[in-house]
């Protein structure tokens, strides 16, 4: 005997629609306008719910998710001032082209016409940070609002952000019908510009740049085809500063990135007559300085677009180095490091520890920020891992991304490298780290300063003269007492000083991940 299928509320259609599209987890931080949506999850199968703190630590921890998964999960926040908490982070998302689904709840269709406290311009906050923007009119149109979302997170190769608005009625309301996603498209793969580059890279050698992408930086197929590519032509390849996910270690290239400082960007694209950009976009300073160039490459220099982001950047690589008639060129034999320098901590013997002690297969979350920009050249020889830079310069992404990124990634250990102001953004993460039971080890670099505005003043021509600037940058008076920070949400903590406590702090974690102890730690 067939039994009639139960109604469903607006809720329980859309949660239905997102397991149904291959949405399984939603970030959440809810509300009073939520909660049918809440108790939609108890109800109805297939999305496991991950609460978060602050709204920052949802929108960074669905962006770290995607950026592993290579799916989106969703987001459950609270009216537009709840939108507007998330709003950094999504910024970094937009910027590292993450796929998100942002659920919203709003005020009932007939309440909204007051001027309630919360009330707020929830829609215009949205298409601030949002590809794709709707508002539910009914509890019948929910489900198939909520497939459309979750379609419009995709753009070939690349993630966009979604927003649906979700009036409390319409949730709570009957009528709600289910939906599912179409399955998203292959990127395209558009090979128009590969004989024209394949021409620019034989004649300009060395004085042609390849720089490498979304798409491009992410594969590691991709990855040894651009060393190919600059094996047989002799161009230069560099990677962007920023990007989303970028494969490392042993059996890489090692394909270095754009510095982040002007100067020394001009300095290594100095020289380029033409650029070809590979999923990339021209490298564009981070702020306007003084008397320094806004656009990094020289003056003159061309641009080719062999692939844009959202195309199959990988594809395009293949083709232009089977174009060339570049063959696979070994990798380099890095030898595995086994010892580090003694003494205190520095960027350079950070560096060394972590590369030598840097467990197999691991994710690293890079919010290091000044700390951070000398691990390259030690993390060539580190064992196999990914690399997850902050992305867009919004502060607050490296402990949420680790959340995202150990969710993303069942199974693999995760290293958070995260300076202590950037830190106290998101603190809040550690509290999920802990309650979710996750293999996760942050790493914080308690400079007590924000030490990158110091040298940002540098930059900007600017100088301090008083104690009232110098306070502006400090963390001092009192020094954040990391080791209580941890503690107090749940997660064990040691303060390190030397290069060898740090060595064991790291290799006592990584003994207890394959004893299968998933745990969260903070150094």
């Amino acid at each position: 005997m067939s039994h009639p299928t139960p109604a469903l509320n607006g809720a329980e259609s859309l949660v239905t629609t997102l397991a149904a599209s291959g949405v399984g987890l939603c970030f959440a931080n809810p509300g009073t306008s939520e909660m049918h949506f809440v108790a939609a999850l108890d109800r109805i199968p297939g999305v496991r719910c991950v609460l978060g703190l602050f709204e920052g630590v949802v929108t960074g921890a669905a962006d770290g998710y995607y950026r592993m998964a290579g799916t989106p999960a969703a987001t459950l926040l609270h009216l537009g001032p709840g939108l507007g908490n998330g709003l950094a982070n999504l910024h970094n998302a937009r910027k590292a082209r993450s796929g998100i689904v942002n659920i919203v709840g709003d005020h009932a269709l007939d309440h909204v016409r007051f001027e309630s406290p919360l009330k707020s311009e929830a829609e215009a906050i949205a298409r601030s940070m949002s590809h794709w923007v709707r508002s539910s009119a009914s509890a019948a149109d929910v489900g198939a609002d909520g497939a459309s979302a979750v379609q419009a997170t995709r753009d070939g190769a690349v993630g966009r952000i979604a927003t649906l608005l979700l009036p409390a009625d319409t949730a709570w309301g009957a009528g709600g019908q289910a939906a599912v996603a179409r399955p998203p498209a292959a990127p395209a793969v558009l090979l128009d510009a590969v004989p024209a580059a394949a021409r620019l890279l034989r004649q300009l050698g060395p004085k042609a740049v390849l720089l490498i992408g979304a798409g491009g930086s992410r594969s590691a197929a991709a990855q040894h085809h651009a060393a190919a590519i600059a094996a047989h032509t002799g161009c230069r390849v560099l990677a962007e500063f920023y990007n989303a996910r970028m494969p490392g270690g042993r059996n890489m290239p090692g394909i270095q990135r754009l510095p982040y400082a002007v100067d020394a960007a001009a300095a290594k694209l100095a020289g380029a007559e033409a650029l070809v950009l590979a999923g990339s976009t021209e490298p564009i300073g981070f702020f306007a300085y003084p008397g320094k160039p806004s656009q990094l490459k020289p003056a003159g220099a061309a641009l080719l677009q062999l692939a844009e982001p959202q195309h199959d950047v990988p594809a395009a690589l293949a083709a232009l180095a089977a174009e060339l008639g570049a063959p696979p060129v070994p990798v380099p034999q890095h030898s595995v490091p086994s010892a580090w320098p003694a003494g205190p901590l520095n960027a350079e013997s950070v560096a060394a520890v972590v590369a030598a002690v840097l467990p197999e297969n691991a994710v690293v979350v890079d919010e290091a920020v000044s700390s951070g920009r000398g691990f390259g050249a030690s993390m060539v020889s580190a064992a196999p891992h990914d690399w997850l830079p902050t992305m867009g310069g919004a502060i607050g992404f490296g402990l949420p991304g680790g959340v995202g990124a150990a969710l993303g990634a069942p199974g693999r250990p995760v290293l958070v490298l995260e300076g202590d102001g950037s830190a106290m953004y998101t603190v809040q993460a550690l509290w999920t780290m802990a309650r979710e039971s996750l293999p996760v080890v942050v790493l914080i670099f308690a400079n007590r300063a924000y030490r990158i505005l110091q040298g940002e003043l540098e930059g900007v021509g600017a100088s301090i003269s008083g104690d009232k600037a110098t306070a502006m940058l400090s963390l001092g008076q009192p020094a954040l007492d990391w080791v209580a920070l941890a503690r107090g949400h749940g997660v064990p903590a040691v303060q390190v000083d030397n290069t060898d406590a740090l060595a064991e702090a790291l290799r006592n974690r990584s003994e207890e991940h394959t004893s299968e102890l998933q745990s969260p730690r903070c150094i």
